[in-house]
């Protein structure tokens, strides 16, 4: 049994954790995933662009969705490179002898 010290002390780590956003609980998985679970949720309570990319890419895998369709087209249209008018025309040249 804990003492009321204790039970005082886990009270008090538990709201500060509450105070920056964070819970604790338990999961269960293989022994072998332990080292991947912990490395996820340290990144995801780091709340920075890796925490953004990895809880995107797991909601998406979860959820089972696939991708959505066109993303290289639209981040293409998006490029300042639009309307430049460039000349992406190629010579034709005579085929070379290749070594192997």
């Amino acid at each position: 049994m804990q003492q009321a010290s204790q039970k005082r002390a886990l009270k008090n780590y538990r709201e500060r954790l509450g105070d920056r956003g964070l819970a604790r609980f338990e999961v269960l998985a293989p022994v072998r995933d332990r080292d991947l679970i912990r490395a996820i949720a340290r990144r995801l309570a780091e709340s920075g662009d890796d925490a953004i990319r990895i809880r995107c890419t797991l909601t998406t895998t979860i959820a089972g969705e696939p991708p959505a369709k066109g993303g290289i087209l639209a981040a293409l249209r998006r490029s300042p490179m639009v309307g430049a008018k460039l000349e992406l025309a190629r010579e034709v040249t005579s085929s070379r002898a290749v070594d192997l």
